[in-house]
This record gives structure tokens, sequence and C-alpha cells, in this order.
């Protein structure tokens, strides 16, 4: 089941009345144990504990919820973690496609086959940003000054081989410009690097960079959608994210990147389990509070369970694995 990106939550919400949770056969008996691939604060543990609000305040589940931060390797401690508690239906998983993108590309201790889908409820969108003081005004300009720079050019992103690390490659690709891939610690720690002026570019989601903007520190060049988002809001006094080009339109052939936020349960949960959750994540995705966090963050709404959840995952793993493949990242056997 999905929704076009920002779309009307009447709806949503009318159709979520008929899916109540508490309607499942199975209900679980005991504190369910939400589980965060990153540390406090991030955006991934603001996606569980909005969820976590939700659900208690609306009593959408019998039982109470805990919140977990298991951030150690890149998010893959919480995994090894869920692998661990096999056949347990009382834990949940909060992540991004990292938690099937990591196994292809680095040894975690844990598999695919050891978590399973249960739904995907936003994506992060991403933009090419500058820094406001710098002299090109589009990503034609920066590319021109990047190719300049013979490889030198400074890209930033959150970790190695992570998000970004994977969009910077698609970039350079794209473009045929080299850049040099400066990793830090998060999101935010890139801003203020872009913002200061110590790298040239980063590729940072849109709630990552906004306040910057606002100060008017960093200015966004393009946005890697397949059409420009349609926030009407403006950031500044005459421009908002609805006026960014798309990257395409800049020049840079990437048609879209975006960043699923996905929810898993552990393998050897049954099928009745699954379903219970399913119900229960739409029933929160009808609720207001729910719609203010994605508005808040600047996501757009992607909600997929079941079949189109798994054909989605099968097809970013398929073609991340061609893109691991020609950069030396993918795991050899």
């Amino acid at each position: 089941m999905t929704f076009s990106r920002f779309a009307p939550f009447a709806a949503i919400a009318l159709a979520a009345t008929s899916l109540s949770a508490t309607a499942a056969g199975w209900q679980p008996n005991r504190p369910v144990e939400f589980i965060v691939t990153a540390g406090p604060g991030g955006g991934t543990d603001q996606f569980a504990r909005v969820i976590q609000s939700v659900v208690q305040k609306y009593k959408l589940m019998p039982v109470s919820v805990i919140v977990t931060n298991k951030s150690g390797g890149a998010g893959t401690e919480a995994l090894v973690y869920a692998k661990s508690a096999k056949g347990d239906p009382n834990k949940l998983v909060f992540s991004t496609n990292l938690a099937y993108l990591m196994p292809m590309i680095t040894k975690v201790g844990y598999s695919t086959d050891d978590i399973v889908p249960v739904a995907i409820l936003a994506a992060d969108e991403f933009l090419l940003w500058a820094n406001a003081d710098a002299p090109y005004k589009n990503a034609k300009d920066l590319l021109d000054a990047a190719r300049a720079k013979n490889g030198t050019f400074m890209m930033g992103g959150a970790q190695s081989r992570d998000t970004d690390h994977i969009l910077t490659r698609q970039i350079e690709k794209a473009t045929g410009v080299k850049l040099t891939y400066v990793p830090f610690k998060s999101g935010g720690e890139v801003a203020v690097q872009l913002s200061g002026g110590h790298i040239g570019a980063n590729v940072n989601n849109p709630s990552e960079n906004v306040s910057h903007w606002r100060a008017g520190k960093v200015r966004p060049l393009c946005v890697f959608a397949k059409q420009r988002l349609p926030i009407k809001a403006k950031v500044t006094s005459d421009m908002g994210f609805g006026d960014v080009p798309t990257c395409k339109e800049q020049g840079i052939a990437v048609d879209e990147f975006r960043m699923p936020r996905t929810v898993w349960t552990v393998a050897g949960t049954t099928p009745e389990q699954v379903k219970y959750y399913e119900n229960l994540m739409a029933q929160v995705r009808s609720k207001p509070e729910f719609r203010e966090w994605l508005e808040r963050g600047l996501q757009s709404d992607l909600y997929l369970t079941g079949a189109p959840l798994r054909s989605y995952i099968a097809n970013d793993m398929a073609k991340h694995k061609v893109q691991f493949s020609e950069d030396g990242w993918l795991l050899k056997d």
C-alpha cells in the first residue's frame, strides 16, 4: 500500500479506523521494545520516539513501549541484538535502508534473514548544498569549481560508506567529476562544517541544514527528487524548499535519492504477529502527531507494507549491489 509524498491524511485516517491493531488475534502480553539503530536525538531516534508517543497517547497497544538505543557499529549493534532475540515478537527495530544495505558491504554479524520487514513510514529527501559565501549559485557552478580542483574538492558526509557517501559516488558517476569525500560523525556535524566553510559542499537532508540556511550560512542548489518538493512555506524571505530545482534540472543525472525510514521485527515471528504491527503502524500514521513529525522534519510520506514493501527492498538491494560492485565495496564471500 502506498501514498504519494506529502499526501493528504484525511483519507488515510478514515481508512485506518478499520485497521484496529487490537482487532488482530495476537497481541503483545508484555512491554514491546523499540530498538533504535542510532543514538538519542538523531533522526532514527526521533522516528521511534514519535511512534512511541502516539502509541501511548492513543493506547494503541495493551502494553507499554520501551525505547532502547543501540548505535554501535553504525547501528549494526541493534540488528545483531535483534538477531539474538529470534522468535520474540515483542521487539521492533527502527532503522533506514542501511538495515539491508550494510550486510552487503561489511561484516556485521547479522543478515537480512534475521529480520522481517514491517513497514516503511517516511523517506528523507536529499539536497546538494553549498556555503552561502561560495561564488557558485547553482549546481553547474559548483561542479565546474570541483572539476577545476582535480579531485581535491571536499564533499562532507555522515560516516564512510553511509547514505551520504553512496549519493556522493552517484554524483561522481553522473557528472564525471571527482570529489574527495570527508566523513564526519553525523549530518548535524556536517552541516556545521559547511556553514563554517570548512568543506565545499554536502548532501544533507532538509532538516539537517535548514537552520543554517535560515541563518544565511548555506544555500540549497538542487534536490535529488523526480519533481520539486511540494512545500509552500518560505525558509528565507524569498525562497523555500519548493523553489529548489531538481538536480536533474541542474544537469546531474540522478533521478531520485531518498532514505526510507524502516521498521522491522525479528526472525521467527508469525505472519499474524507481523500483521498486528502493520496495522499498528497504519493507525500511528493516521494521527496528527505523526503528520506534524513528517512536516517538521520535511520528510516525504512514503508508506509500504506487505508485498510492495518486500519488492521495494529487493529492488533497492539489487540497484545498490551494482553500485557497490563497481565501487569495490561489495563484501566478498
